[in-house]
């Protein structure tokens, strides 16, 4: 069994438009979506990363060193 791949749009659960005729008869199928709200997230990510971007960069390169550094650093601030 092979397989194709065709776009389409359904809207509410109807089939709105489709870019290929489909054979005759059933035709199983898998369907795969974009997630808006995911895209979204993606989209804030980044955004957060190109604002920030090298804001740290006299870190050292030891991430686990620098997040010990920053959690005490942290503490210290809440303990106050």
């Amino acid at each position: 069994m092979g397989h194709r791949i065709a776009e389409a749009i359904i809207e509410n659960g109807i089939l709105k438009h489709i870019d290929r005729k489909l054979p005759q008869g059933k035709v199983k199928v898998h369907i795969i979506y974009d997630d808006a709200e995911e895209i979204a997230v993606k989209q804030e990510r980044l955004k957060a990363i190109k604002e920030t971007f090298g804001i740290y960069k006299n870190l050292e390169f030891d991430a686990d060193s620098e997040s010990k550094k920053l959690r005490e650093e942290w503490e210290r601030t809440l303990g106050k």
